[in-house]
């Protein structure tokens, strides 16, 4: 005869079920004050967040735009390839029709439809009413589904433990991260980013951002100069990256 404190499997499957269900409610709460602005202005959808790249401006071998990054986010890793993070990486593009070389830099497009967060279990992968997307380092379980929906191979995993933290920036081992648009920048007055910033002071200028519902901003004044497109715009993600110049 049956204990009748005996768990059968599919008792158990069904608690697990609902345990799941009730985990996956909570990181929406999280999402919802992470995206919150410290100072006392909250995110709202008046601002869009965007960046137009001019492959154009943008020169072979520099790499301004990727040790900004590090530095305004601390990606220090451990020097080998798997465990460190790029949130920005420059590709080398051949058209196979015109043997025509692009070199661009590649990071989170930041897209209106974004897969990472449909297939995130937890919600830890989200799009701020602003258009950022971000990862909630408290609720990422580090599944990394979002890597492998991701089109653009945007995202790192943190594989180590972590020495060096800043705190505008914190990392932790076993989660995703990407970038966010500097949305700590954002969050505190500023309207560039630091990728942005390292482009100008380099005088490359290629790199526009700003807030595409201003017509007046960086990024509008770039697009309205010449023809931007979208990556892979026959996925229908809306990316709020565009790139001109091919």
């Amino acid at each position: 005869m049956k204990n009748k404190h005996t768990i059968s499997r599919r008792n158990f499957l069904v608690k697990s079920i609902t345990a799941l269900s009730a985990i996956y409610v909570v990181p929406d709460i999280f999402s919802n004050v992470s995206a919150a602005k410290p100072p006392n202005i909250e995110v709202s959808s008046k601002t869009r967040w965007g960046m137009s790249i001019d492959v154009d401006k943008c020169v072979d071998g520099c790499t301004s735009c990727i040790d900004a990054c590090a530095d305004e986010n601390g990606l220090y890793g451990f020097d080998r390839p798997e465990t460190d993070s790029q949130w920005i990486r420059k590709l080398t593009l051949k058209d196979i029709k015109t043997e025509k070389i692009t070199v661009l830099p590649m990071l989170c497009q930041h897209c209106e439809n974004p897969p990472c967060c449909d297939v995130c279990p937890t919600g830890a992968s989200f799009r701020r009413e602003d258009g950022i997307v971000m990862v909630n380092q408290h609720t990422c379980i580090g599944c990394r589904y979002c890597m492998m929906a991701c089109p653009f191979k945007a995202r790192s995993f943190v594989h180590e433990n972590l020495t060096k933290q800043l705190t505008n920036s914190p990392r932790g081992k076993g989660c995703v991260e990407s970038c966010n648009f500097c949305a700590n920048k954002i969050d505190n007055g500023s309207d560039s980013t630091a990728c942005e910033e390292a482009c100008m002071k380099e005088g490359h200028n290629a790199i526009s951002f700003g807030d595409l519902n201003n017509p007046k901003s960086r990024v509008n004044i770039a697009i309205s100069k010449k023809p931007n497109r979208r990556l892979r715009a026959d996925l229908k993600l809306k990316q709020t990256v565009t790139y001109s110049g091919f």
